[in-house]
């Protein structure tokens, strides 16, 4: 197995012992790494609300997709981690501006804390063909 690293400096840096995005030689299916709310050409937290977040990390996420040749409607797994639930109902809403139907599977979990105090992070798992 030879692993294919995607990297773009449209979205942040890896801030860690990982990779934006890897995708196995020969195969169609793409691996995201969680994207925080990382303003790429700063590499500092995008100030703002919950929903200037959860918009900073789908644009990180466009950023990888769109490098790996694909776009956020190749994600055929989506994972949302939220330091508060209760903010379930603006993820949704601001998802379904970034993405068409049918929508991607999709978990959405309660965490205690996130890198840098963020209070989003999502990664996925995106096939192109």
């Amino acid at each position: 197995m030879q692993k294919h690293i995607i990297s773009t400096d449209k979205a942040p840096q890896a801030i860690g012992t990982y990779s934006q995005a890897v995708r196995v030689t020969g195969g169609s299916t793409i691996y995201l790494s969680g994207q925080i709310p990382l303003v790429p050409e700063t590499m500092a937290m995008i100030e703002g609300d919950i929903s200037a977040q959860i918009n900073q990390v789908f644009k990180n996420l466009t950023a990888v997709c769109e490098k790996s040749g694909g776009s956020l409607n190749d994600i055929v797994k989506l994972n949302i981690f939220l330091t508060d639930l209760s903010n379930f109902p603006i993820v949704n809403e601001i998802m379904a501006q970034y993405f068409d139907k049918p929508y991607p599977a999709r978990a959405a979990v309660g965490i205690n804390e996130l890198p840098k105090a963020s209070m989003v992070e999502m990664d996925g798992v995106m096939i192109i063909e």
